[in-house]
C-alpha cells in the first residue's frame, strides 16, 4: 500500500481506503466528488485523487493547525518544503515550535503549517501536544528524525501540490459541511470522526456523546451517499442501529501496537459486497439491533 500523505496520525485511515476504492468502483461512484469532514492526515482523499477514483475532493478540519499545514501544503509549497529542507530535527526546534501550537491563532497559516508538520513527525504517535520521540534526553531506541525522512515527505507534498485544482480545502465545522452536500447524488462522504472512547487522548478536538449524537442525527438527511468508521462501542452501536454495521479487526498505533475492533455504518445507498476486506481483514455484519 502507498502512502500519500506526509503526516502521521493517530486512528489513521489509510488501510480503508482500498476498501472504499472498492466501494466506489461496485457502485459506479468513479469520478465522484468525495468528501472527507474529518480530514487529519487525509489518506482516504489523496489516494482517491492521485490515483483517479475521485474527480474532486474536498478535506476540512476543524482544527486551525490541521488546516494550516493543509493550506501549506497547497498554497505555499515552496515555502514549506524550504522550511523542512532547512530546519534542525533537535529539541530546540520541537520547544519552539510547540510554542507555536499553543499559540495557534497569533500565528500564521505558514508558521502554524510548518509547526504542525514538524512536531506530528517528530513525536510519538504523530500526536501534536505529545512527546518527542526518544524522549528529551534522546535515549530511546528510536531518536528524533526516525519519522523525518526530507526528502522522501517533500516529494509526497510536491505531489499532492500537482492536484491543488481538484483539491477543495475548509476549515468548518463537520456538520455545516455534511449539510452543504446532503441533496448531492454523485457523492460520497466518508466520516471518520474522533474515537467514542479515546478520542479525549488521541485529539485536540475530541468529541462528548451529544457531539456524536449529532452526528447521528445530521446523516438522516443525507440524500448522499455515505460511509462512516468509528471504534467499536455500544454507545455508537445504538446511535447507528438503525443503519447497516460491520466490524473488523485493525492494528492501530498510539505509543503502542494494539489491536482492537473498528465499526463501518453504511448508508443504504450503499452497496457493499458480501465478500470484502479491510487491511486482508474480514468484514462482518452486525445485523441492526431492531433487526435481531
Amino acid at each position: 500500500m502507498k502512502y500519500y500523505s506526509p503526516l502521521r496520525y493517530p486512528g489513521g485511515k489509510g488501510k480503508i481506503a482500498s476498501f472504499i476504492k472498492e466501494i466506489i468502483e461496485v457502485n459506479n461512484l468513479l469520478d465522484c466528488y468525495y468528501v472527507e469532514p474529518y480530514a487529519g492526515g487525509a489518506s482516504v482523499a489523496l489516494s482517491l485523487i492521485i490515483e483517479e477514483y475521485a474527480k474532486k475532493v474536498v478535506i476540512n478540519d476543524i482544527d486551525r493547525s490541521v488546516y494550516a499545514f493543509w493550506h501549506s501544503v497547497l498554497n505555499e509549497t515552496e515555502e514549506l518544503c524550504r522550511r523542512i529542507t532547512d530546519c534542525n530535527i533537535n529539541v530546540e526546534g520541537w520547544e519552539i515550535n510547540r510554542l507555536i501550537q499553543k499559540q495557534k491563532n497569533k500565528n500564521s497559516l505558514i508558521d502554524l503549517g510548518f509547526s504542525t508538520f514538524y512536531l506530528n513527525r517528530i513525536n510519538r504517535s504523530g500526536i501534536i501536544m505529545a512527546g518527542i520521540i526518544g524522549g528529551k534526553n534522546q535515549e530511546g531506541k528510536w531518536k528524533i528524525d526516525a519519522r523525518f525522512n526530507k526528502k522522501d515527505l517533500i516529494k509526497r507534498i510536491q505531489t499532492i501540490a500537482n492536484y491543488k485544482d481538484r483539491i477543495i480545502l475548509s476549515n468548518i465545522d463537520a456538520i455545516d459541511l455534511i449539510n452543504r452536500h446532503k441533496h448531492q447524488k454523485n457523492t460520497f462522504i466518508y466520516l471518520d470522526p474522533p474515537y467514542y472512547l479515546k478520542g479525549q487522548d488521541l485529539y485536540i478536538n475530541f468529541y462528548k456523546h451529544e457531539d456524536h449524537l449529532n452526528i447521528a442525527l445530521t446523516i438522516k438527511n443525507l440524500e448522499s451517499n455515505w460511509l462512516i468508521s468509528y471504534d467499536l462501542h455500544p454507545a455508537i452501536e445504538q446511535l447507528y442501529k438503525d443503519y447497516r454495521q460491520f466490524d473488523y479487526s485493525m492494528f492501530y498505533s498510539a505509543a503502542k501496537s494494539v489491536k482492537g475492533n473498528e465499526l463501518i455504518i453504511a448508508s443504504e445507498s450503499l452497496t457493499i459486497p458480501s465478500q470484502i476486506e479491510i487491511n486482508n481483514n474480514a468484514l462482518n455484519y452486525r445485523f441492526p439491533a431492531q433487526a435481531s
